[in-house]
């Protein structure tokens, strides 16, 4: 198995791994690979595939459910958040990014759960917000796991990029 082949098989277990072990609710690294993969991959098909191979791999271990096509979507969509970033990453991109790209998985998958659960939300305005009203707490878990993971991802990357390739090691 070549590097290349062996890096991605470890990050995608990695990925699904942390999913599957006990964790707090939607705290996963899988929003900041997106949006790094996004940003960094040079094959675009990649920032697809790896995130969507984690969430598939795991999804078969913690189970499928109803609102699985809008968790996808918003990832697919924080990938293109990370590939809009890529022309000019900075610290305030990167920051911003992961806030907007947490607060449209937020908005999409509770939609979804509103759309998908009518027998737990009513299918009116008011069950709407009360769906988006339920997922607050995970909000607040989202944000911060995001925040975490992009900060260990691109701080560690950029890290990296200055120690192997800075003029000094040139």
């Amino acid at each position: 198995m070549n590097k290349k082949l062996f890096t991605l098989v470890v990050v995608i277990f990695g990925i699904a791994l942390f999913r599957v072990l006990p964790h707090p609710p939607n705290v996963s690294p899988v929003a900041a690979m997106a949006l790094f993969g996004g940003a960094y991959f040079a094959d675009k098909r990649m920032a697809f595939i790896l995130p969507f191979v984690a969430l598939i791999l795991s999804d078969l271990i913690i189970g499928f459910h109803d609102t699985m096509l809008f968790v996808y979507a918003a990832f697919a969509l924080t990938v293109g958040i990370g590939i809009w970033m890529q022309k000019k990453i900075t610290v305030n991109r990167v920051v911003t990014s992961a806030v907007g790209s947490t607060l449209l998985f937020f908005i999409i998958t509770n939609f979804g759960a509103w759309m998908m659960s009518a027998a737990a939300y009513p299918m009116t305005s008011a069950g709407l917000m009360q769906a988006y009203v339920a997922g607050i707490p995970f909000l607040q878990n989202s944000l911060l796991g995001n925040l975490a993971f992009v900060t260990v991802m691109f701080g560690g990357f950029a890290l990296w990029q200055r120690q192997f390739f800075s003029e000094e090691h040139a």
